[in-house]
């Protein structure tokens, strides 16, 4: 058994507490240090949490809180201009789920509560130590926390990343900003179809919100990236005059751009990916989540797999002896199935900007491109039908 009984969690996003109460239940004790103010600060719009990552949250008793807060996506349609075509589904898996990722925070911060999990917030972490059979970290308000090792659940930016190899690759722009808000307008869709559409002006998805209304995201190509704080910085009317600029004479894109309002638009920012890290761990150090790996948001994974990685360096911890032979096979678990989610992604960011060539010719080719290449087993069976095996113990290869 392993001798680790302490932890320190670098994020309070969604890593973070998965991770904590993942811990917990291995019989480690594991508070999370986390950089904000408080929970979010409002943060980021809403994001897809595939099933296979519903699954993990059931190990650490946050699924059905979560289920409860989200919408159920059981349909989905491809469409370019007015064709449409719906895209083949898994027999016998849960729907996706679309949640705000405000309320998955505050789901996993309750259920870390309920847990004895402590969140400690205005926490920056600004360097370690590692001191024999612990490690120090220090926060910039001078204070310090000392554990038996430190997981970096600190996102695509992470520090922890950074001490463990200064040299580490780091977030890579896809050339795509992202905003979402709720239209007035009604589609002619079923509840529970989201739709990937192809507009003029870029890329769209949409589905009718419960309640009345639809919710949209859109994916605006950019030449250059924005932080969050400068995209944030222009005005919410003005990045609007642009969105219904850009999307006029797409349907039904120019209606929900023009019955949406600037007060209620979300500036989500510039969309990055993780490119492959090399060093996930050293020491008494390591990654999880968003950190070591950030797919595209086209791969529906990104939450889904920083919570199953969670889950799994918590059975790494658990079972095996030392805390080099758990970090290695923690990595040698997860590197593979990430890295495959994150080219598969990639493939589809490659069509979010189709030039004036392939939009013309789009909906004629879209249902030749679904029944050739759309075979839901072979592309995502593997990814949504991953489940987790708690009990079984984890051995060195």
């Amino acid at each position: 058994m392993s001798r680790v009984r302490t932890a320190i969690v670098i994020g309070g996003g969604i890593a973070g507490p998965v991770t904590a109460l993942a811990l917990r239940r291995a019989g480690i004790t594991a508070t999370v240090y986390e950089a904000y103010p408080s929970t979010t600060d409002g943060i980021g719009g809403t994001l897809a949490l595939a099933p296979n990552g519903v699954a993990a949250l059931r190990l650490v008793g946050a699924d059905a809180a979560v289920t409860a807060a989200a919408t159920g996506i059981d349909r989905q349609v491809l469409a370019a201009g007015r064709r449409q075509v719906p895209l083949p589904g898994l027999a016998g898996v849960p729907p996706l789920r679309v949640v705000h990722r405000n309320a998955l925070h505050r789901v996993l911060h309750e259920r870390a509560a309920a847990e004895g999990v402590t969140v400690e917030h205005n926490r920056r972490l600004v360097g370690v130590r590692e001191t024999g059979d612990t490690v120090t970290a220090t926060f910039a308000d001078g204070g310090t926390a000392t554990a038996d090792v430190l997981i970096g659940a600190d996102g695509i930016h992470s520090t922890v990343r950074t001490l463990i190899d200064p040299h580490a690759p780091g977030p890579r722009f896809t050339g795509l900003l992202g905003f979402e808000a709720v239209a007035r307008h009604e589609v002619a869709a079923e509840p529970g179809t989201m739709t990937f559409a192809f507009g003029r002006g870029g890329y769209y998805l949409y589905w009718p919100e419960p309640g009345g209304g639809t919710r949209w995201g859109v994916n605006l190509p950019q030449e250059r990236p924005l932080s969050l704080a400068e995209a944030r910085a222009v005005p919410p009317a003005e990045w609007l005059r642009t969105l219904r600029a850009a999307y006029a004479d797409d349907t039904p894109g120019g209606e929900l751009m023009r019955t949406s309002e600037a007060a209620e638009l979300q500036v989500v920012g510039s969309l990055h990916i993780m490119p492959p890290v090399p060093h996930w761990h050293r020491g008494r150090l390591v990654l999880v989540g968003d950190a070591a790996h950030a797919p595209s948001n086209s791969s529906g994974q990104g939450a889904a797999l920083a919570i199953e990685s969670a889950v799994q360096l918590a059975r790494c911890l658990r079972d095996l002896p030392d805390v080099s032979t758990a970090f290695a096979a923690y990595e040698r678990l997860r590197r593979e199935r990430v890295e495959r989610v994150a080219a598969r992604a990639a493939k589809i960011n490659r069509t979010k900007a189709p030039g004036p060539v392939a939009r013309a010719i789009m909906p004629v080719l879209m249902p030749l491109f679904v029944k050739a290449a759309m075979n839901p087993e072979k592309t995502i069976g593997p990814e949504q039908r991953y489940v987790i095996d708690w009990d079984e113990p984890v051995t060195v290869r």
